[in-house]
C-alpha cells in the first residue's frame, strides 16, 4: 500500500515536474522527480526519515553523496544509527576517503537513497561498503522509477526497498 500522505508531501512540494528531461543516466523522461526540492522540504523530511526508521534495524546507515547526505542524516537522528557518507570517488585532498565517517569492517549496512532510476549509483555505493569489507544486503530508496535499478541491484544480491514507486507518485498527476 503506498504512502499517501508521503505521496502528498512530494506533490505539494513541486517536487513532481511534467515535461522533457534528461537524466543523470543520459535518458529522458517526460516527468522529473526533483530530489532538492523534497531533500529541503521539512515536512518530506520528516516523513522520509520516520519511514526509513521504519525500515532500518540495527545497521550502519550509509547515504550516497549527494543527494542522499540530508536523508541519511534525519534517518540517523530518528533513529540513532551511525552513518557514513559515500562518494562517487575518493576526494583527492585531504585524507582521500571515498567513504566518510565510521565504518568496521563487520558492519551491516543499509544504504539510503533518494530516487532509484538504473540503480548505478546506489550498486556503486554497495560496491565500494564491501570492498571495506562491510556486509550490504538492500537498499532503501525514497522513489523508485521503475527503469531496472531493482533488476540490477538483485543481480548483485541487493533487495531495493522503495517508500513510493513512480507509479504511484504519478497517478492520478498528470
Amino acid at each position: 500500500m503506498p504512502n499517501d500522505e508521503l505521496i502528498a508531501a512530494l506533490r505539494d512540494a513541486d517536487a513532481v515536474r511534467f515535461g522533457e528531461f534528461e537524466l543523470s543516466h543520459g535518458g529522458t523522461s517526460d516527468y522529473y522527480v526533483d530530489k532538492y526540492l523534497f531533500e529541503t522540504d521539512p515536512r518530506c523530511l520528516r516523513l522520509i526519515a520516520s519511514a526509513f526508521a521504519d525500515r532500518v534495524g540495527d545497521e550502519t546507515l550509509a547515504g550516497v553523496a549527494l543527494g542522499a547526505v540530508p536523508l541519511v542524516a534525519v534517518t540517523s537522528t530518528e533513529t540513532d544509527a551511525p552513518y557514513v557518507v559515500v562518494r562517487k570517488q575518493a576526494k583527492e585532498c585531504g585524507n582521500g576517503n571515498r567513504i566518510e565517517g565510521r565504518l568496521s569492517a563487520s558492519d551491516r549496512v543499509v544504504v539510503l537513497e533518494d530516487i532509484a532510476t538504473t540503480g548505478r549509483s546506489a550498486l556503486d555505493a554497495v560496491a565500494a561498503l564491501r570492498e571495506a569489507g562491510a556486509t550490504v544486503d538492500r537498499v532503501l530508496v525514497v522513489v523508485d522509477r521503475g527503469e531496472g535499478a531493482r533488476e540490477l541491484l538483485a543481480d548483485a544480491d541487493v533487495e531495493l526497498e522503495a517508500l513510493v514507486t513512480a507509479a504511484e507518485l504519478l497517478d492520478d498527476e498528470e
